[in-house]
């Protein structure tokens, strides 16, 4: 048997989404900028996509922009909404726990002189609204906070962050932006910008059983931003480049199977959650990290740490089984610093910092891959940390 439980890394895509794929990639293959019938088909493509993305948020198609995927979207949103609006004050507001994808581009601003304030975290990785609206000053002009955590899957308050920026924007005569990293979390909620007060919020293709290299920023109307891919215009002169018709299209068929039969799919991943946790309580040397509260943490996102165990010792174990986990977050665990910044901002215990092993779903995950792998836990952990003494 086997049982893939990262897809927090990625997923397969569907189906659905690889015939809509091959489509435009060997029927509808022209380019979208062409005058032509095979141009005019390409921009077909691409225009419902985006409509169908827009549909899932209840926002307009304008304000869906085409990107390579997470990391680009997250680049854009920050870096271009820090320059659009230098003018207005040099200061952003994050949390300590945000993904590389954000860390990284807000440390490259700081370099340009920029002001950031990492808001600390409680126990499971969850900032306090009243920190957020402390930490606004005259200065401020962006707020990013991820949706969901996607290493320990804690859902962060982004309703109340929205409600704090809109009531310091009326009071102050602000206009601070607010950025939301929907990567882990669309699919899984419903997610309506407008009524959350979010100005940009970015998502990638390949978490939702779309091909990689495929992904979008959501930009409000009106929202002022620069452009950091230069070129020949497309996307409203937003986002230049040749459209990824392909990807466009496949991200577009995705978003609109993601929901599709939403809450069946949602409650079959909290299912599998649930099994996964009643579980790992029943092994001994377990400590789970992420909040078992199902209101304050993702439906497919369970990390856990095993004691005398490290993480990548039973992650090749598992393999050699079948099946696949994480050690921490995939686009950064090629990285020689083996600790997760995230595990030490909620002061995990320094013993277990090494052992931390996330497991996560898709609607296509089951019950059956979730028993299999417990049982195989069950089997292997006291092997392996019978080694790990000698």
């Amino acid at each position: 048997m086997e049982a893939y439980l990262d897809n927090s890394a990625t997923t397969p895509v569907s189906e659905g989404v690889a015939r809509v794929v091959m489509n435009a990639m060997t029927q509808d293959f022209g380019n979208p900028s062409s005058k032509h019938l095979k141009g005019v088909e390409a921009e077909r493509l691409v225009r419902e996509a985006r409509e169908r993305i827009a549909a899932t948020m209840h926002v307009s198609p304008g304000e869906i922009f085409f990107t390579s995927g997470g990391t680009e979207s997250n680049n854009w949103a920050l870096v271009g909404a820090a320059l659009a609006n230098r003018r207005s004050g040099n200061h952003i507001i994050t949390t300590a726990v945000e993904h590389a994808a954000v860390l990284q581009p807000l440390a490259f601003l700081e370099e340009l002189g920029f002001r950031i304030t990492h808001l600390k975290v409680d126990a499971h990785g969850r900032i306090s609204p009243e920190d957020l609206k402390e930490a606004l000053d005259e200065d401020t002009i962006l707020v990013s906070i991820m949706y969901v955590n996607n290493e320990i899957g804690t859902l962060e308050p982004v309703g109340d962050a929205g409600a704090i920026i809109r009531q310091w924007n009326l009071e102050h005569h602000r206009e601070v932006l607010f950025f939301v990293d929907a990567i882990q979390a669309y699919g899984k909620y419903r997610i309506a910008p407008r009524r959350l007060g979010i100005d940009l919020l970015s998502v990638s293709g390949h978490k939702i059983h779309a091909p990689k290299g495929s992904g979008f920023l959501y930009i409000r109307s009106k929202t002022k931003i620069r452009p950091v891919i230069l070129g020949g215009g497309q996307q409203q002169g937003m986002r230049s480049g040749t459209d990824n018709v392909p990807g466009a299209a496949g991200l577009g068929e995705a978003a609109a199977e993601a929901y599709t039969d939403f809450d069946r799919k949602v409650e079959g991943m909290r299912a599998c959650r649930r099994c996964m946790i009643d579980g790992l309580k029943q092994i001994e040397g377990t400590h789970l990290i992420t909040d078992e509260d199902e209101d304050r943490s993702a439906p497919h996102i369970v990390n856990c740490a095993f004691e005398g165990v490290r993480s990548e010792v039973l992650l090749h174990a598992l393999e050699e089984r079948g099946i696949y986990v994480s050690s921490g977050s995939a686009c950064s665990s090629n990285k020689k610093i083996p600790v997760s910044s995230v595990l030490q901002e909620i002061h995990l215990d320094k013993k277990l910092l090494e052992s931390a092993v996330r497991f996560s779903f898709s609607d296509l995950t089951t019950l059956e891959e979730i028993t299999y792998a417990l049982e195989a836990l069950k089997e292997l952990l006291p092997v392996l940390r019978r080694y790990s003494r000698r």
